[in-house]
């Protein structure tokens, strides 16, 4: 194992106020995509932003991105992308969150509308959407009954929910629920919320005068992460770096990844960069939801297609019956649940990042907990000159997405499937331990099993 560097930071910016003119040129090129552009019946807000001034530059002060050096293994150099700088989210959805509130801002500003942002979650994103409802509000950008957020988490990833200010004081939890769903699919919170906008939003708006905003849009989320291409091209750009590169990723849809094509895109179109220099994806996945690896390397993402493994009683794991290097060699479960972030089976997204990818390179890579654990105690070196320290005891971490990207990343070059010399930037899309937040009180949340639960409470407490 080669040695980490001294995690030297190459570069920082505020990823939602320094690029103002190629967030403009982003916003411009694919808001036409988003979802209520398309369908006239799904609320949107549109793009228009506040104006930037000291509230508005309080409220996103948190959006903070490193561009960190590592280390180098096996000819590789590696560079850490550090997305996780909110200590109110310490991950990446900290960037679209806070885009999503201040064009709800612009638009409750605009208008006098009050809007109730409305997010199925598996977690972060929901976390991400309360703490930027929570800076608007402590900022004096809106005032609490101006702009509410609910959102819709499956049981099982309840422990990775926090005690925000939104959950502490009780009026602002009533008027910004967090609901628990209780079906055996973590996905079916997705089915729950659009089936609540469909039924209950024009009900809302009726008897309540609200607006719902059912944020769950790829757009909403793609146009904010195009700021890493930005960030990027300001501190490292492909044009000038001499080597090739590769982006790597922790994956449940790809949001992050598509967004940095995205702004790749925006920098190509303005003849800022050139796309024969476009970095290459490498997306890394777990055993629990592969699909986007089982997509790009089969064209379906039938579990069928998953290689066989049998139960090797020398060691106690399950071990691969092939040589198949996309996937675990070893694991503790052939189907195992190793970051319950990643919950989405058969994600929309995978025509397009098998595009990318097919233009672009890259490759995809499944990693099983027991990989992760293998080379736990040198992925605590690594990141820890990066200052993204790792517990000591894993059993504390409760986000598994950079250890699982970086143990990805030397996976991958160990089995072959990095050409030489690439360079790999790994992007931190979060960690955090029982150490960084206060868990959600369990008996604060409400459990829902369908849409007519959620409107039972929202009609009731709107």
């Amino acid at each position: 194992m080669d040695s980490p560097v001294n995690g030297a930071i190459l570069g920082t910016a505020n990823l939602i106020l320094d690029y103002p003119d190629l967030t403009r040129q982003s916003i411009a090129l694919h808001a036409k995509q988003s979802e209520a552009v398309l369908d006239p019946e799904n609320f949107s807000p549109g793009f228009l932003l506040p104006e930037v001034d000291d509230a508005f530059r309080e409220f996103a002060s948190v959006a903070k991105a490193e561009w960190k050096a590592i280390g180098e293994y096996k000819g590789h150099r590696l560079t850490l992308l550090d997305l996780m700088g909110n200590p109110g989210t310490n991950t990446t959805k900290t960037f679209p969150s806070l885009l999503i509130v201040a064009r709800a801002v612009a638009h409750i500003r605009e208008t006098g509308d009050r809007l109730t942002l409305l997010t199925p979650t598996s977690a972060n994103k929901g976390v991400a959407l309360r703490d930027a409802v929570w800076r608007a509000i402590s900022s004096g950008l809106v005032e609490p009954e101006q702009l509410r957020v609910v959102t819709i988490a499956p049981r099982s990833c309840r422990h990775k929910l926090r005690a925000s200010p939104l959950a502490r004081d009780p009026e602002l939890l009533r008027l910004n629920p967090l609901l628990l769903y209780s079906g055996e699919n973590p996905e079916g919170v997705k089915a729950v919320g659009r089936a609540f906008a469909a039924s209950y939003a024009g009900r809302l708006r009726k008897e309540r005068d609200v607006t719902l905003w059912y944020s769950l849009d790829l757009v909403n989320y793609l146009v904010a992460d195009t700021s890493r291409a930005f960030f990027e091209h300001a501190v490292s750009p492909t044009d000038e770096s001499g080597a090739p590169r590769w982006h790597v990723h922790s994956v449940s849809s790809a949001f992050g990844l598509l967004g940095y094509h995205a702004g790749r895109e925006v920098l190509e179109n303005a003849g800022l960069a050139r796309p024969e220099t476009r970095p290459g994806s490498l997306l890394v996945q777990h055993l629990g939801t592969p699909d986007m690896v089982l997509n790009l390397l089969h064209g379906d993402s039938s579990p069928s297609l998953l290689p066989e493994y049998s139960w090797d009683p020398e060691s106690g794991l399950h071990r691969q019956s092939g040589n198949d290097p996309h996937f675990p060699l070893t694991t503790f479960h052939p189907r195992e649940n190793l970051e319950p972030t990643f919950y989405t089976s058969r994600p929309a997204t995978s025509p397009s990042m098998n595009g990318i990818i097919d233009r672009y390179g890259g490759d995809g890579i499944v990693v099983s907990l027991a990989e992760v654990l293998d080379r736990y105690p040198f992925l605590r070196a690594w990141l820890d000159v990066a200052s993204v320290p790792l517990p000591a005891d894993f059993r504390k971490l409760r986000e598994w997405s950079t250890a699982m990207a970086l143990t990805g990343a030397l996976n991958a070059i160990d089995r072959g499937l990095v050409p030489a010399g690439r360079e790999m930037v790994i992007h931190g899309s979060g960690t955090y331990t029982d150490d960084h937040f206060d868990p959600f009180d369990a008996h604060s949340a409400k459990t829902i099993e369908s849409a007519e639960d959620v409107a039972d409470i929202l009609l009731e407490r709107t």
